[in-house]
């Protein structure tokens, strides 16, 4: 368990930093999020599902399946993202997040379009 700390979230080539006041994966995260521009150009599911509010910005979610985004804006109502959400999320500028993510599970999948590979992940963002 780690408590109020400040880092990468997504592994090195991510844009996304976050500050979390408790991360006990076995449990629940809480994380406040600062997007900035693009994301990385995998597309991803997480090990954990998830509830997060737009605070402040807008992201862009692009599913892997679809050939639409969503545009996401600060509301009352939340974002779910499911533990197979297949999706890269982008930011119009900088964008803001606040996000209480469930238990992890042991995998999550990426998607490298560039590399046309797909990869499953787990803990310490190592291939198996």
């Amino acid at each position: 368990m780690r408590l109020l700390y400040w880092g990468k979230d997504g592994g090195e080539k991510s844009h996304v930093w976050g500050f979390w006041l408790v991360e006990w994966k076995r449990l629940f995260s809480i994380a406040l999020l600062k997007f900035v521009g693009d994301s990385r150009e995998a597309f991803h599911t997480h090990a954990f599902n998830s509830v997060s509010w737009v605070l402040k910005g807008k992201l862009l979610e692009s599913r892997h399946a679809d050939s639409f985004t969503v545009v996401h804006t600060p509301s009352l109502s939340p974002v779910f993202t499911g533990r197979k959400t297949f999706h890269r999320v982008d930011s119009e500028g900088t964008t803001w997040v606040l996000t209480l993510r469930g238990p992890w599970a042991d995998t999550w999948s990426e998607w490298i379009p560039a590399e046309k590979r797909h990869v499953t992940l787990t803990h310490g963002r190592r291939e198996v």
